[in-house]
Order: C-alpha cells, then sequence, then structure tokens
C-alpha cells in the first residue's frame, strides 16, 4: 500500500475511495497532507489544514485523472510514494520554490509556474517542501502494466523527473482538464487512447530510448475482427485493449498497425463509425441529442456534438435539419 505524509496544511477533509490509488493519493498529498496506514486499504487523515478546492477525479481502464486547486498557502511539506506511475502539471499558479528529493538520487530545486511537470515511477518516493505556494494542478497516473506491454520496457527502468517544461504534457493534462469541466466527465475510449499516447511519450523521450520499429499492417482478417467488434459495440464502451486483444498485438504494435493499414488511428476509427451511425439514426428519426449520443456510445452529450461537428462540419441539429427530420 503507498504510504504518504505531510504537514503545514487547516480543517480535514473527507477520506476518498481508494480506486485509482496513484492519483488520488498524489492530489490528497499534495492538498491535503494525507498518510496511508501500512495495514489498511483505506486512507487515513493525518494532519490536515487547508484543504483543496475544485478536487475533481475519474478512472479508466489503466489511468486516473486527478486535478484540483490551492488557496495561497505559505509552506507544505510531505512525502510520495505510488504504485502507478504518475505525470503532474502545474496548470495555473505555482511555487515560490519546489524542492524535491528522490529515493533515487534525483533532486529539483526551484520556482514551481504553470507549464512545469513532474513525473514519479510507481515505487518510487519524492519527499517535497512547497513554499508559498497557490496553484492548480493536474495528473494522470498510469497502471505499469500499460508500460510493460511495450515489450522493451520489461527491463526498463523508468527514472522521475521534476519541474521541467514540457508543451505535451502541459497540453495534454490541460484538455483533460478542460473537457472534464466542460462535461463533467471524460470519454473512456479517449482517455485509453490518449493514456497509450501517454505511454509511448514518456519511454520514448528517455535517453537512449530504444525506437521501436514501425511494424506492417493488419492483414485483412483481422482488420474485419476488429470492425466487426466495433460495429457491435458502438452503443457501449470499446476498449483500445480489447481491440488490440483481438489481434494479439501488444497495444501499442497494434495502434501503429492499425493506423499503417487504414490510415486513421483506433480512436479516430471508432469516432467514425459512432458518428456514421448517429447519421443513420438522424435519417430515420429524431432523438434528442442527450439519447442519441447514448445510443451511439457518448456518455457526453457535448463531447459528442464535438465530434459530430469535426467529422461532419455540422452539429446533430443542423444535420438533421437539413434532413428534414427537425
Amino acid at each position: 500500500m503507498p504510504s504518504m505524509s505531510a504537514s503545514a496544511v487547516p480543517t480535514p477533509r473527507p477520506a476518498e475511495p481508494s480506486a485509482g490509488a496513484a492519483g488520488a493519493a498524489a492530489a490528497r498529498l499534495l492538498e491535503s497532507g494525507m498518510s496511508f496506514a501500512s495495514d489498511q486499504q483505506q486512507p487515513t487523515i493525518a494532519a490536515v489544514t487547508s484543504p483543496p478546492v475544485g478536487w475533481r477525479a475519474q478512472s479508466w481502464h489503466g489511468g486516473r485523472f486527478v486535478t484540483a486547486r490551492r488557496e495561497r498557502t505559505a509552506f507544505v511539506e510531505g512525502s510520495i510514494l505510488l504504485p502507478d506511475h504518475t505525470v503532474m502539471v502545474t496548470l495555473r499558479g505555482g511555487a515560490a520554490r519546489h524542492e524535491t528529493v528522490c529515493d533515487s538520487g534525483e533532486r529539483t530545486d526551484g520556482p514551481d509556474r504553470a507549464g512545469l511537470a513532474s513525473f514519479l515511477p510507481a515505487g518510487c518516493e519524492r519527499r517535497l517542501r512547497l513554499h508559498d505556494v497557490g496553484w492548480h494542478w493536474a495528473s494522470i497516473s498510469i497502471a505499469p502494466s500499460l508500460f510493460e506491454r511495450l515489450r522493451p520496457a520489461r527491463t526498463r527502468i523508468m527514472r522521475p523527473f521534476g519541474n521541467r517544461e514540457d508543451a505535451f504534457l502541459l497540453g495534454l493534462l490541460g484538455e483533460f482538464e478542460r473537457l472534464h469541466a466542460e462535461d463533467g466527465s471524460l470519454d473512456a475510449t479517449y482517455c485509453e487512447a490518449m493514456t497509450l499516447a501517454l505511454v509511448h511519450y514518456l519511454w520514448r523521450r528517455e535517453p537512449g530510448a530504444p525506437q521501436a520499429a514501425e511494424g506492417g499492417g493488419l492483414p485483412r482478417w483481422k482488420l474485419n475482427r476488429v470492425r466487426d467488434h466495433v460495429e457491435s459495440h458502438l452503443g457501449g464502451e470499446i476498449r483500445m485493449a480489447a481491440l488490440a486483444e483481438l489481434t494479439g498485438l501488444s497495444e501499442g504494435h497494434f495502434h501503429r498497425a492499425f493506423r499503417s493499414a487504414t490510415g486513421l488511428t483506433p480512436l479516430q476509427f471508432v469516432n467514425r463509425r459512432r458518428v456514421e451511425a448517429a447519421k443513420r439514426i438522424l435519417a430515420t428519426s429524431a432523438p434528442s441529442i442527450v439519447d442519441l449520443a447514448l445510443q451511439v456510445g457518448f456518455t457526453s452529450p457535448s463531447h459528442f456534438a464535438r465530434i459530430f461537428r469535426h467529422e461532419t462540419g455540422r452539429n446533430p441539429a443542423q444535420f438533421r435539419r437539413e434532413l428534414g427530420q427537425g
């Protein structure tokens, strides 16, 4: 079980469920000073002061997103030990000074500001001190098993880093935060696809990382198997791991092979098939946008509307009017 401690932070906040422990644990440490008892499955509150505001989180297969804000606080000190690989980004605000030291020897000491990112591998303890901190941050935690599916990763040691400018990580976590704020949730298929992209990015950005060979495309029978699965599950969740399993490939190899064969990423293909299904429904009936989104596998109507406009150049209501259905 992960262990954490923190101090100098007024008023306890209730413990959260432990699902998706890494992201939630990192958030609880940095923003409320929680401690995990090693013989318990639920977090317990240690010295908690100044709890975070705007706390939001969501989990999906292999990952968890967490975001929160901290009002200006003079000093926070703590330690983090997590079971999942975790990326954290400062979206807004920062700290006058952010000191960290990892048990692997890496140290950082300097100001924290919007756009700076850090990475903490699973099982690596980080001790930290924050001086004059007030920020809005976000994190994504990733199950180590997703890295293990990259075959060379079985002998690879992921190293921590801190307080680095990284436009990709800022853009990715910033987009997760924006979508979650607008829609109240994140599309699970989108999250899985972006998590896979994040895994590859973290793997390939390391100095000396081997470059994976680009395999050929999928044979037609494997493409047909994937297409049949997608078509039969358009109204529900479609997991990238399930599609990869149908082809007998790792998720990373499947992503590359599918794109090579079709010119589309698996996520683009799934979204396109869902939009085509929505167009067929609109051609014969006039459901509400909420019902239509649910029928074709989108839990968020606004996310569905964005994808529909991207694919057709019109929103669903405009498309319906052009068909004379509304």
